[in-house]
């Protein structure tokens, strides 16, 4: 595997799943594929779990890892073609890539969306050039328009929580104070319908995703009917995507927190989020505390998606 943007870069979801698992239940049986070889992962934004369960994936399989945060300690990136670098970006992102990619054997990205150009963001500019550019293996570690580290993470953990073989599960879009990027929506929702769920998706008017994350599952302006029955509730924001207000906040409407009440509308499902969470904004204390509450479990499983996704990029090595 040479990339990981998407489910289609990793192929039959149920190998990959049994492959998680076998690694969850022995996450040193590989120590040795990655002895000798370097994972280099760059930040252009702020990060977590990411950070540590990626991290913590390598050293599972062996590997030296690298940490670089472009925004301190390294120069300035200019990331345009034909810029005249007179300001205080003292570095092009053309030449730092392949050097980069000297010095490493893999390399994990994550760069936001900014939220100035829809095209821009939705091109992955900066991710697309350092598949171009950098003559390594590339994944995602959040981009512009994709989280699939997390979706892979989401997706175990629906597998391993399931009560029914065809799940209905929910995501529903809730109040934020800030514009957030639709890549954690994009990726579940394509993970989500790539296995087969029944995938309902709740939003106010204004917030539709791009269709192409979402084709295939049903949805809704109303978020009570999309809860009657659901067996996985994954509350989160984003920002709307279509022009003209891509990246805009439309609604703050707090009758869409994710509350007792509203999970009472579930078949008792269990609760989700990518974390951080905006607690009684996203969901109420009750529900993110609740036995039924999978934020942690969920986030313990990015460390076995990173393992397998790493793991599939060393063999390919």
């Amino acid at each position: 595997m040479k990339r990981f943007l998407s489910p289609a870069d990793i192929g039959d979801l149920h190998q990959a799943l049994q492959e998680a698992l076998a690694i969850k239940a022995d996450r040193y049986a590989n120590v040795e594929l990655g002895r000798n070889k370097t994972l280099l992962m760059i930040f252009f934004n702020n990060s977590l779990r990411t950070r540590l369960s990626t991290q913590k994936a390598a050293m599972n399989l062996g590997m030296n890892v690298i940490v670089l945060d472009v925004n301190q300690g390294a120069w300035k990136l200019e990331t345009e073609r034909g810029v005249i670098m007179d300001g205080d970006k003292s570095e092009h992102l053309l030449e730092a890539i392949p050097v980069m990619g000297c010095y490493c054997d893999i390399i994990g990205v994550r760069s936001f969306a900014k939220f100035e150009n829809k095209e821009d963001d939705y091109s992955e500019k900066i991710l697309q050039q350092f598949i171009d550019y950098s003559g390594r293996p590339v994944f995602s570690m959040e981009s512009a328009t994709r989280h699939p580290l997390q979706a892979f993470a989401d997706f175990i953990t629906i597998e391993e929580h399931k009560r029914t073989e065809r799940p209905k599960v929910v995501l529903t879009w809730a109040p934020h104070p800030k514009a957030l990027p639709q890549a954690v929506p994009n990726s579940f929702a394509e993970w989500m319908i790539a296995a087969g769920y029944d995938l309902t998706i709740a939003q106010p008017e204004g917030y539709e995703l791009d269709e192409k994350f979402t084709q295939g599952a049903t949805i809704t302006h109303n978020q009570d009917e999309a809860l009657a029955g659901a067996d996985f509730v994954y509350a989160k924001n984003w920002a709307a995507y279509s022009d003209p207000n891509y990246g805009k906040v439309l609604s703050k409407d707090m009758s869409w927190t994710v509350s007792k009440e509203k999970m009472a509308l579930t078949n008792n499902a269990f609760f989700m989020h990518c974390l951080p969470v905006r607690r009684n904004m996203i969901v109420t204390d009750d529900v993110i505390e609740a036995p039924t509450s999978l934020v942690i479990p969920e986030a313990a499983n990015r460390e076995i998606s990173a393992t397998a996704v790493l793991k599939r990029m060393l063999e390919s090595l």
